[in-house]
């Protein structure tokens, strides 16, 4: 009987680890979640202040997780990812809206407006997915810029939507000054997005995504229908940032062009996503936290160097390219399999 039970125990860890990996979590990384959970009730991260910085965070760790879904597998940088962000925005700002600035005031839940905006970005990739479809490295990456910069310029001049330079204010999405389900909800959006794109990575869709991330020729004669899959990739990326883009639409609640679809926003995102990772997805979770709160210290303690983030990020990019190309994710699993490869000597010593 005793034998049995532990039997019993034993497959029930190894079912555990087995749907565990499924999705790319570890024993340690769901500590991590659980952590982060209950982080906000712990000083000082209970206070408001900090709170915001760690919705911030999640918001970034969650677009370098969307983003690395094309730049870390089908090798193609989106420079025009904060401007599909910005899409699902306005979709989402546009709906909800009650009030006589805009032409229209449907009036819908920011809840549905959220989930709109991602349909709409969606579909934007779609199209964005096929108009990339004959380009490769640098010059679908210049073609997702400028369809970035259109969208931009759209934003600006559609006034009558948009209100254009005026901004917009669309209704937050809890009636509470608290910071506290908004960081929830952030951290919900940030594991959704991480799982699903760990679950599509890890199946036969993510290996031909990799195929054409590192040799389109050969994928495709390989029988690799690059059509279907780079399409898919980008359809799927989209979704998420107009889902993100929708949440910021209501988090935030002051939408301008510039304040969320101008280029140096995906080049924040691009910096996280490189410096955690290219290809690892979780990298840019590791990342984004320590780095939000690090640059939003320095903004606060050193006003008058405005864009000094920039500068940090691009000098830990420069660093990062050079000596781990990897990036932290990299290193941290260099790191893990020398830990395993020294136990295990150690275990054979012992023998």
């Amino acid at each position: 009987m005793r034998n049995a039970v532990e039997t019993s125990k034993v497959t029930l860890s190894k079912s555990a680890s087995t749907a565990m990996h499924r999705v790319g979590l570890s024993w340690f990384g769901v500590l991590l979640v659980l952590v982060m959970a209950v982080l906000p009730f712990i000083p000082p991260f209970n206070s408001e202040f900090i709170l915001r910085w760690m919705v911030v965070g999640a918001f970034m760790a969650a677009q370098a997780v969307a983003f690395d879904l094309t730049a870390g597998f089908i090798n193609v940088v989106n420079f025009g990812f904060a401007a599909i962000v910005g899409v699902g925005a306005y979709t989402s700002a546009i709906l909800t809206n009650t009030g006589p600035h805009i032409i229209v005031h449907p009036g819908l839940s920011p809840w549905m407006g959220i989930f709109f905006g991602a349909v709409v970005a969606a579909f934007l990739g779609f199209i964005l997915g096929f108009l990339t479809l004959r380009l490769r490295g640098l010059y679908a990456a210049i073609m997702a810029w400028f369809v970035g910069i259109a969208l931009l310029g759209l934003a600006r001049t559609l006034t009558p939507l948009t209100r254009g330079a005026l901004g917009m204010s669309p209704p937050l999405l809890f009636n509470t000054p608290s910071n506290l389900p908004y960081y929830y909800v952030a951290l919900l959006f940030m594991l959704f997005i991480y799982i699903v794109t760990k679950l599509v990575t890890t199946s036969h869709v993510g290996l031909a995504f990799k195929a054409l991330g590192q040799n389109f020729d050969a994928a495709r004669a390989s029988g690799v229908n690059p059509t279907f899959y780079r399409v898919l990739n980008f359809t799927l990326s989209c979704f998420f940032a107009g889902m993100l883009g929708g949440f910021y639409a209501h988090y935030f609640v002051s939408l301008t062009p510039n304040a969320v679809m101008h280029t140096s926003r995906t080049v924040e995102v691009l910096a996280i996503a490189f410096i955690g990772g290219r290809g690892f997805l979780w990298g840019g979770i590791v990342v984004a936290f320590p780095f939000v709160f690090l640059l939003q210290y320095l903004n606060s303690a050193l006003p008058k160097f405005p864009g000094l983030h920039i500068v940090i990020y691009g000098v830990m990019m420069i660093l990062v390219m050079i000596y781990y190309p990897d990036g932290v994710a990299g290193l941290i699993k260099q790191l893990g399999n020398w830990w395993q490869k020294r136990k295990k000597t150690e275990n054979g010593q012992n023998i």
